[in-house]
């Protein structure tokens, strides 16, 4: 733990003016982002006696090593800055928005030349208007069952489509007039779009002008005699009325609003708004929020709608730059009204900003009376509701895994709880397709965006002799990472002078803090550009707090090895064998043995089975992969498309093995070069098998995630397969 003195910035240099600052750790990281209206003010409240301070800020400002800090012009600017960062650093002490499930969304891809209408979760895509989100992906199909007899757009995948489109035959949909068909031309792109816009603005909540248009037509068809036409115009009507229908009427006057609710204690909170369009309620979310910030309602109000709209800024911004923009994108997720619990801190600001973002007036209010009041104490009562269910779903679990951290703590005799927690294991078929997997769990969750798989290379470059020298490997190259980072970290110009390395604590405080500056990297106190390019320190120059391997003493012999060659003495390890679930320290004669109803062994267990987990499936992909390379896989020049090209012109492998370098020129993208290469590959019989090592996968030496969710083995499809 940091005293926050030895990184107070000196007395006068903070300004007065309004802005954002950041508290960094002893590694550079970005825990805690806040904003302020006078930056000297707000500062000088963490630097206080720490006795004073709330439990949450007194463990931020300790863990803290740093703080610097950006003036900004405005309040309003203030606040999307901290936003940004907030999203950008996703630090360890704000409040975090977690939803409390996977909410779907119907969205219309209207960033694509034919736009499709679909269910979809997870990330939101720009060029893509959402609806919702909804209680069930039933309540949305249902929805669009219903408007595709009016707006026949395209529903279908890509995959479909193109098929659809080489045969020149719709599928089912077009059949049946749900679909206009767009893949075989019955419908012009422009006109298609038009249809797309059209339903999106059904969506929104512009109803009655599609209502009144189909009962003009309608009344237009009977007048001219054309009953059968005016028949079809009467079904249409009867699906627009049934899909508006679905939601009643809660507001008057075709009211738009979002409103939000909140029920909660000191620890946690829950949090839903409902999205009320042209007085119907269109949609409905919810977050659990875990308080790791000391933060009143109001202020929790204020991070709430940055949450909510500081999404809808981003997408907006970004669908300018890519030109993929939606009509009506901006006043569709911001409304008229946005109804709270409580007003945020800073009102206006908050209200300029929204204006700001929908282009038109926004009222940020507490609903006083009337159906809104009554709407809000709905939303209440759901948000109580949730906050129950999680709470059941849950009990405990806060509890639970900080009880598990301080017994890990406690069994390997470590100096702070491990907060963050790396896992290793190798896999692979008797010596070949060799991986291994590193998995991250911090504060016992796992994080799942920071897990890597190495290929095992091995000396020779084909692979390890064993698990210990594969384990050897893995660790030897993820920590050079590390020490590589810290060191290119530490490259910066420090003058060591006593003003420069901290501007309070005591002369022994200073020195220590020298002597880490001269060791390697040191967080600085002070103001920072806005405009400056943005510290993207990489991932492996933060160190764990606990290395695990999973297996028993010669694992972690070779760990420990490892580790020991690169210099790396601030990181503990223990290995967890399976046969008696024991746990290894490096150089122990016997194991540290956790009692089976343990909270820490049961942390340390899911870990380990994570590892495992995801070294089984990276090692299965490398296995499918190896399983379907062929004999042109080997012909330099020779790609996919022209691969693809000579099979189904040949037919097969052995048909193409028959050819003569002639008849294989002829086909549309061959050389007489390549040509001669295939013929040269097939008469000598080549084939070729599954590469052990090198191969280009994210590893120690890449930056790119590996997926967190790996499936089982990888499908064989008929394009992979090519016969030897």
């Amino acid at each position: 733990m940091a005293d926050p003195a030895t990184y107070r910035p000196a007395p006068g240099e903070i300004p007065t003016s309004p802005g954002v600052y950041r508290f960094r750790d002893e590694h550079g990281r970005v825990i805690y982002v806040g904003k302020a209206k006078n930056l000297r003010s707000r500062l000088s409240s963490y630097f206080q006696d720490v006795a004073n301070l709330h439990h949450r800020t007194q463990t931020m400002v300790t863990t803290a090593a740093s703080v610097e800090w950006t003036v900004v012009g405005t309040e309003v600017e203030a606040l999307a800055l901290e936003y940004t960062w907030i999203k950008e650093f996703d630090p360890r002490f704000n409040v975090k928005y977690r939803d409390d499930k996977s909410y779907p969304y119907l969205a219309v891809t209207m960033g694509e030349e034919f736009p499709r209408a679909q269910v979809m979760r997870g990330a939101k895509r720009p060029g893509t208007r959402y609806f919702g989100p909804y209680g069930h992906a039933w309540a949305i199909r249902e929805t669009l069952d219903l408007l595709l007899r009016v707006f026949p757009v395209r529903t279908c995948s890509a995959g479909v489509f193109k098929r659809a489109h080489q045969t020149g035959r719709p599928c089912l949909l077009g059949y049946i007039d749900k679909c206009s068909a767009p893949c075989v031309g019955r419908i012009t792109p422009e006109d298609h779009k038009a249809l797309a816009e059209d339903f999106c603005d059904f969506m929104a909540g512009d109803t009655q002008r599609f209502v009144k248009r189909l009962e003009r037509k309608m009344r237009e068809a009977a007048a001219a005699m054309e009953y059968e036409a005016a028949a079809r115009l009467r079904d249409d009507l009867g699906a627009l009325q049934r899909a508006t229908e679905k939601n009643a009427v809660v507001l008057g006057d075709a009211t738009d609003a979002d409103v939000f609710a909140l029920a909660g204690d000191e620890l946690e909170a829950a949090v839903q708004v409902f999205h009320v369009r042209g007085g119907r309620i269109r949609g409905q979310r919810g977050w659990i929020v875990e308080k790791v910030e000391d933060v009143t309602d109001a202020e929790l109000v204020e991070h709430l709608l940055q949450q909510v709209y500081g999404a809808a800024e981003e997408a907006a911004a970004l669908d300018a730059r890519t030109g993929a923009g939606a009509r009506g994108g901006a006043r569709d997720v911001v409304p008229r009204e946005v109804l709270v619990p409580v007003l945020p801190p800073d009102t206006d600001q908050v209200t300029t900003w929204l204006t700001g973002l929908r282009g038109a007036r926004v009222d940020v209010r507490v609903p006083q009376r009337g159906d809104k009041k009554e709407l809000a104490a709905t939303v209440r009562a759901n948000a109580e509701h949730a906050l129950a269910l999680h709470r059941t779903r849950r009990a405990g679990d806060l509890t639970t895994r900080s009880q598990a951290l301080r017994e890990i703590q406690e069994a390997l005799d470590l100096d702070t709880a491990p907060l963050r927690i790396e896992c290793y294991d190798v896999s692979h078929n008797q010596g070949t397709y060799q991986v291994a997997s590193m998995v991250v769990f911090e504060d016992g969750l796992a994080r799942k965006s920071e897990y890597r798989h190495f290929t095992i290379r091995g000396p020779e470059g084909d692979g390890a002799r064993d698990d210990t020298a594969a384990m050897h490997e893995v660790i030897s190259r993820r920590f050079k990472r590390y020490v590589a980072d810290r060191s290119r970290s530490g490259e910066v110009e420090l003058d060591l002078e006593a003003d420069d390395v901290g501007a309070g604590g005591d002369a022994a405080d200073r020195e220590a803090q020298r002597a880490a500056a001269v060791a390697g990297y040191v967080p600085r106190s002070g103001e920072v550009d806005p405009d400056a390019p943005t510290d993207r320190r990489a991932r492996f120059a933060y160190p764990p707090n606990l290395v695990v391997v999973d297996g028993g003493p010669p694992q972690v012999a070779a760990a420990a090895r490892a580790l020991a060659e690169l210099g790396v003495d601030d990181v503990a390890l223990c290995g967890l064998a399976k046969r008696l679930e024991e746990v290894w320290l490096p150089g122990e004669d016997y194991p540290v043995i956790l009692q089976r109803s343990s909270e820490g062994l049961y942390l340390l267990q899911r870990v380990r089975d994570e590892a495992h987990r995801f070294a089984i499936s990276q090692h299965r992909k490398k296995r499918s992969k190896g399983m379907t390379v062929s004999a042109l896989d080997e012909v330099p020049g020779l790609g996919p498309a022209r691969k693809a090209a000579l099979l189904k012109h040949f037919g097969s492998v052995k048909r193409l093995r028959a050819a003569s370098a002639e008849e294989i020129a002829t086909v549309p993208g061959m050389g007489a070069r390549t040509a001669q290469a295939v013929v040269a590959a097939l008469a000598d019989g080549r084939t070729t098998t599954a590469p052990d090592a090198g191969t280009d996968t994210p590893d120690a030496g890449s930056d790119a995630p590996a997926t967190g969710t790996a499936g089982p083995d990888t499908p064989v499809t008929d394009a992979a397969i090519v016969s030897r």
